[in-house]
């Protein structure tokens, strides 16, 4: 039974207080615009864009000496996931101190050079000469810093560190303790499930209709449905399948998808549609006595609005006479307005 403010009139409305509303988990939303036709229904795919996923791989060869974070664990972009011993790291350790050093000697030198030559003691040639070789001591250091840094090289000067360059979080991890890997080998995969897009194959014949902002309905598990809006179409259609893709981004309900997550979508075109019809859900459609009725929201609750139905595709009813587009009506659980209206006549 539902929790009324107040018992109604003797007509085909409930009075029904916000807080009853919601308690009874009744969802009101506007009637929307256009042909039911323009209604597009098709299979997707959950993803991450492209970047908030990274693969994390071993920048050289080596053994896995140390794993920080295991699948499932959360982490920070430029935070360590794990360490690989590797001769390379160690060559690359000592490139680095011995140009440094190199760098050192050639520093000194050419400043005895240069106390020689404003003494009058040496010539300015063997001053240029020390002035070379350490502009080429630095360039050698500069070069072994770099690679230092591109194989992410840590402070033991043995080992590479396995760092994250995302935040988000890790759904996959092959890195085992002891394990030999080879250069560029996968051992982690990190993704920020708050990034997410949605990829819809589209029949051919329908995606020019799609425009960029369209509204899309999300259906996910259980009857749960969530707002999203087209992006982007890539206007090419794939020679195999013969399906257009089109790229959705959530823009509500977004935490209650995963990535690589099977969902079908609905995507409202614009495209060729025309604006002044109206369609509703089809839950949100009754019948009292012999009438097709629809709820609509009212200052103290609901009142039964009588509709001409027209055709019904993929959920939605198209509504041809006796109601607006923007009207805020009565959707999920609308029957138990019905159910209510029908108790308080039969009484």
């Amino acid at each position: 039974m539902l929790p009324t403010a107040a018992p109604s009139a003797p007509s085909h409305t409930l009075a029904i207080t916000p807080q009853g509303i919601a308690s009874s988990q009744i969802t009101v939303a506007p009637a929307m615009a256009g042909e039911l036709d323009a209604a597009i229904a098709a299979a997707a795919t959950v993803k991450a864009t492209p970047d908030a996923e990274a693969v994390i791989t071993a920048r050289a060869p080596g053994t896995v000496t140390r794993i920080m974070k295991l699948i499932g664990d959360p982490v920070r972009q430029g935070e360590t996931l794990a360490l690989v011993e590797s001769r390379d790291a160690s060559q690359i350790a000592a490139d680095g101190a011995a140009a440094s050093a190199r760098v050192t000697l050639a520093g000194k030198q050419a400043a005895r050079e240069q106390s020689l030559v404003h003494q009058g003691v040496s010539a300015r040639a063997d001053l240029e000469s020390a002035q070379a070789n350490l502009a080429v001591a630095q360039a050698d250091a500069r070069r072994a810093r770099a690679a230092a840094s591109a194989v992410r090289l840590s402070s033991d000067g043995r080992s590479i560190a396995v760092v994250s360059p995302v935040t988000g979080r890790i759904t996959a991890a092959t890195a085992k303790l002891g394990q030999f890997v080879a250069a560029e080998a996968e051992l982690f995969r990190v993704v920020d499930p708050r990034r997410l897009q949605v990829i819809a194959n589209l029949p051919a014949a329908d995606a020019p209709r799609v425009r960029a902002g369209d509204r899309v309905e999300l259906i996910l598990a259980e009857g749960m449905t969530a707002e999203a809006s087209v992006r982007s179409a890539t206007g090419v259609i794939d020679p195999d399948t013969r399906a257009a893709t089109v790229v959705v981004v959530p823009t509500a309900g977004g935490s209650t998808l995963a990535p690589g997550q099977l969902i079908q979508v609905r995507i409202f075109a614009s495209g060729g549609a025309t604006k002044n019809g109206v369609m509703v859900p089809q839950d949100a459609v009754q019948t009292l006595g012999e009438r097709s009725v629809v709820f609509v929201r009212t200052r103290r609750g609901f009142k039964a609005q009588a509709v001409q139905v027209g055709s019904r595709s993929g959920g939605f009813v198209g509504i041809a006479s006796g109601l607006t587009a923007g009207t805020p009506i009565a959707t999920t659980n609308a029957f138990l307005i019905k159910a209510e209206i029908e108790k308080e006549q039969a009484e």
